[in-house]
């Protein structure tokens, strides 16, 4: 009998997951290794981050790249320090949403799939801007920290 774990690990059929499928074909081909986790999301490793989608088979099909990050107590800063810096992120831009809770940071991107859409460029530019909003919030955090009252536009 063959061991399990020495298998391949096969994607679900496309018309299990269509959107899913899409995102996982889009993924290999942009040069990255993505897998399917416990939740049934795409994981994939960007930049040493581990970052997600969400695939949602409704009408239109949605998608929602995330990723979140435990914030431990070398970072500075209070709550309300860090919730400023994820306001002033999450208004200057225009489909990132920031989101402190806790001891957590949360950054997701939501996006409507059409069928015709090239879904390569677009998650990679989704996974940078989600990574680029994550740097932008530490900026502000510390400008926030160094005496600045208002937070530059990100």
């Amino acid at each position: 009998m063959t061991d399990p774990t020495s298998l391949p690990s096969f994607p679900p059929p496309p018309d299990e997951h269509p959107l899913r499928g899409k995102v996982l074909d889009a993924m290999i081909d942009e040069g990255h290794q993505p897998r399917i986790d416990e939740d049934g999301d795409v994981a994939v490793s960007v930049q040493e981050q581990m970052l997600f989608v969400r695939c949602l088979d409704t009408q239109p099909p949605m998608m929602r790249v995330f990723g979140q990050w435990l914030l431990d107590d070398s970072l500075a800063g209070d709550e309300i320090t860090r919730l400023r810096a994820a306001n002033a992120v999450t208004s200057a831009l225009n489909l990132v949403k920031v989101t402190v809770n806790a001891d957590r940071l949360a950054v997701a991107v939501d996006l409507i799939v059409a069928d015709e859409m090239d879904l390569g460029p677009l998650l990679t530019a989704t996974l940078e801007a989600v990574l680029g909003s994550v740097r932008t919030w530490h900026q502000t955090v510390q400008q926030l920290i160094d005496g600045g009252d208002e937070p530059e536009e990100a």
